[in-house]
């Protein structure tokens, strides 16, 4: 029997508690607006559970551990193994052990109301909500609905997936035991990093790649980099390698291919894309359809319907899917629903900027292989494709003092990509050892559109790793010498 309740009034309602939703609901709270977020499962959402937060602590042990070992001295000291069970339980305690007591706590301290349960848009402003005791909630809002339900692994359609209980990026980052074997399958980030992860814990792991390089929407060389990286850790790297079939047999799961012997396992890993939550979400009922990725303008707005009162923020827009995009626009659209409600035009204001404009041609990402991988902007490719004149410059990180300090041979490569008109970054990559923590640097450089005359005169601190910044210009400059 379904219980329902009076229905309760709010300015604002956030579905998805998230870090997009989280964010969104602090800005539209911090503007006076009585808020409310819905949550399905635990208040932190994705990242903090089986995402960002479990898979970079599996991944920083083996990295420090590299590093450790990169510099004479240190690499003496630093003569033993990982200790996979200390990994795992350093894991868990990044991930809460999977309780979300301290997310609510922050919500109750700046003061959101919490709502638990499935919710679904039921018409304009009003959401209904299958509370965990089976009630049935009305929450109604008096200037907007966000949905930030973020996406889910997508699994391909194979005769027999679904009985083998294969891992999604879910089990890859929270499973408590380190399997003998592992197959993965996938060469994008997700498959790469968890390859990684896995074999510095002692798995066995075979990565199947359907097409002919890792990283495909990287830089070439980036892709490259990683699977020499993979091998020479240990991991069987395959490109081309189309699996038809797999049947799980007790503790073991074998991975048929289309061309050759079949691989077993005990674990088999699919990371093999991404769906949005929008399922189930009640979309017909504003004229959308239910499972669609939902299209948003620059205020994060959702095209299509009327009134100006539905936004769309993180994954579930398809514009940038990565958590700190997804951040990016939740300060974004709770900053437009702040001004819309007080009558205020959408220029940027006390609680924000009005529009998502860094979340195209601006996005930095850090893939957490050995070597790591940073970038932001358009690779060469993608900028000539979108019609530039292109200008690149490659440069050898090791052949900069800091990094030569910082590993005994340290192996790393760096590419600028520079719109030769307006004489600006469009682009770049980094691929080496902690490259990750010098991609703000030319995130800034491609979001600011900062001139190439200016960044002569951002001087790099030596010796540092940042000198790679100046070398890079010293190349731009030589090669339109010649």
């Amino acid at each position: 029997m379904t219980i329902r309740n009076s229905t309760t009034e709010y300015d604002v309602i956030v579905l998805g508690a998230g870090p997009t939703g989280e964010n969104l609901a602090d800005r539209t709270r911090a503007a006076g607006l009585r808020t409310a977020v819905v949550e399905r499962e635990l208040v932190g959402g994705e990242c903090s559970y089986w995402a960002c937060m479990p898979s970079k602590a599996l991944l920083r042990p083996p990295a420090a551990l590299a590093a450790a070992r990169a510099v004479a001295g240190a690499r003496e000291a630093a003569t033993g193994e990982l200790d996979a069970s200390a990994v795992l339980a350093r894991r868990d305690a990044f991930a809460s052990h999977w309780k979300d007591a301290g997310q609510v706590a922050w919500l109750d301290g700046v003061g959101v109301d919490l709502v638990r349960g499935i919710g679904r848009l039921d018409g304009e402003r009003r959401v209904l909500v299958r509370t965990p005791e089976g009630a049935e909630r009305v929450l109604t809002a008096r200037h907007a609905v966000a949905v930030c339900t973020g996406s889910r692994a997508v699994l391909p359609e194979l005769p027999g997936l679904a009985d083998a209980r294969p891992w999604t990026s879910r089990e890859a980052t929270s499973w408590p035991t380190v399997p003998a074997r592992l197959v993965v399958v996938g060469g994008g980030v997700v498959g790469v990093e968890m390859a990684t992860a896995w074999r510095a814990l002692g798995a066995t792991v075979t990565l199947l790649v359907r097409g002919r390089a890792l990283l495909p929407k990287l830089e070439p060389f980036a892709g490259a980099l990683v699977a020499a990286g993979l091998r020479a850790a240990g991991v069987e790297v395959r490109f081309a390698a189309v699996p038809v079939a797999v049947r799980r047999d007790g503790p073991q799961v074998t991975v048929e291919l289309a061309d050759g012997e079949p691989l077993v396992a005990e674990e088999v890993l699919f990371a093999t894309g991404r769906a949005p939550r929008t399922e189930h979400l009640g979309l017909a009922s504003v004229g959308l359809r239910d499972g669609d990725w939902l299209p948003v303008d620059e205020s994060c707005t959702v095209l299509g319907v009327p009134g100006g009162w539905l936004y769309a923020a993180g994954d579930v827009n398809h514009r940038a899917l990565l958590t700190h995009q997804g951040k990016y626009q939740g300060r974004i659209a709770g900053a437009v629903i702040a001004a819309r409600a007080a009558g205020r035009p959408l220029a940027d204001g006390p609680w924000g900027p009005h529009a998502a404009t860094a979340d195209g041609a601006a996005v930095p990402q850090v893939v957490f292989t050995e070597p790591e991988v940073a970038a932001v902007g358009l690779t060469a490719e993608q900028a000539e494709r979108a019609g530039h004149r292109v200008a690149v410059a490659d440069y050898e990180i090791g052949q900069v003092a800091g990094a030569s300090l910082a590993a005994d041979d340290f192996q790393g490569r760096a590419r600028l990509v520079v719109d030769r008109d307006r004489r600006v970054v469009l682009g770049a990559t980094l691929v080496g050892p902690g490259v990750g923590e010098l991609l703000h640097a030319a995130t800034v450089a491609v979001a600011g559109q900062v001139p190439i005359d200016r960044l002569w005169h951002a001087v790099p601190a030596y010796p540092t790793i940042s000198e790679i910044w100046l070398r890079l210009l010293e190349t731009l400059r030589d090669e339109a010498a010649e």
